[in-house]
Formats: C-alpha cells, sequence, structure tokens
C-alpha cells in the first residue's frame, strides 16, 4: 500500500521531468517541449506555488487597464530589452546569458500568455515582487519601475 501511495506522489514530478519541466531536460535527454531550458524554465517552482495557494490575493483579481495597443506593446519590449533579455534571453526563451548559471533557471516566457493559469495578476505579481519568496533569483521591479512599466511589460509577454 506504501508502494502505490509513493508511486503516486512521485508519478507526477517524474513526468514533470520528463517532459523538461523546470530547467530539466526533456524525456530524450534534450531540451524540454519549449527548446530551452525545459517547458517553462524556472517558472516550474511560481506554477507550483500558485497550484497550491493560488495568486498573491492583493493581484489575483488584476487586469491590466492598458490597450494592447502597439504603443504600449512596442514600449513593453523595449522595457523587456532593458531589465529582462539577460536573464530571460532576447526572444523570451529563459536563455539570457545572465541567467545561465541560475538555478532554477530563468523561464521561458515563450507563450505564457495563452497559458489560462497566467493571468495578468500573475504576471504583474511576478515582475513586482520577483521570486525572492519563492527561493528564485527573479528580482522585483515594483521601486524601480512604475505601475504603468509593469502593464507594459505585461502587454509584451502576451505577445510572445
Amino acid at each position: 500500500m506504501v508502494g502505490i501511495a509513493l508511486a503516486g506522489l512521485l508519478l507526477p514530478a517524474a513526468g514533470d521531468a520528463q517532459m523538461g519541466y523546470g530547467g530539466g531536460p526533456g524525456m530524450m535527454g534534450g531540451p524540454g517541449m519549449m527548446g530551452g531550458p525545459g517547458m517553462m524554465g524556472g517558472s516550474g517552482v511560481r506554477r507550483a506555488f500558485v497550484m497550491r495557494h493560488g495568486v498573491d490575493a492583493k493581484y489575483a483579481a488584476m487586469a491590466s487597464p492598458l490597450p494592447p495597443t502597439a504603443a504600449s506593446i512596442q514600449a513593453g519590449r523595449k522595457l523587456y530589452e532593458q531589465n529582462c533579455a539577460a536573464c530571460h534571453g532576447p526572444t523570451g526563451l529563459g536563455n539570457g546569458p545572465a541567467g545561465a548559471n541560475l538555478n532554477p533557471p530563468p523561464a521561458n516566457l515563450v507563450g505564457v500568455g495563452r497559458m489560462p493559469m497566467i493571468t495578468d495578476g500573475y504576471l504583474y505579481w511576478t515582475i513586482a515582487e520577483g521570486g525572492t519568496q519563492l527561493g528564485t533569483a527573479m528580482p522585483l521591479f515594483e521601486g524601480s519601475l512604475g505601475d504603468k512599466q509593469i502593464w507594459e511589460l505585461v502587454l509584451f509577454l502576451r505577445s510572445l
């Protein structure tokens, strides 16, 4: 009976590892499903936290007040290049040179805007508060970026 219970606990983790979640290699030893450092890179830590606890209540109901115009997305792209690309890579694959030795690795951001779990509030929370509370190297931007700039980044991330 204990063996069955342990198998139930370990199989999901093994499946995640095989799929390349959390920065590990994919099933065949290469990169995960999305290429780069596993299917969402280091964001598996935040994803697991949210699955257990939800998005921080302060951010859960947030929605971007900015319309997704070409100008606001371009402003977000510029902010991304200045603040995020060093770790997350120029195209968001989590393969930036400054993130090469981070554990967990930077998240692969390609496609996050199309994942139902990744709400505007989730993205705002991630950018504003960083990853210190989750044990990742994601810096917090709440003091260095204004509210509008964080929302511009959210719009840009949704465009990846």
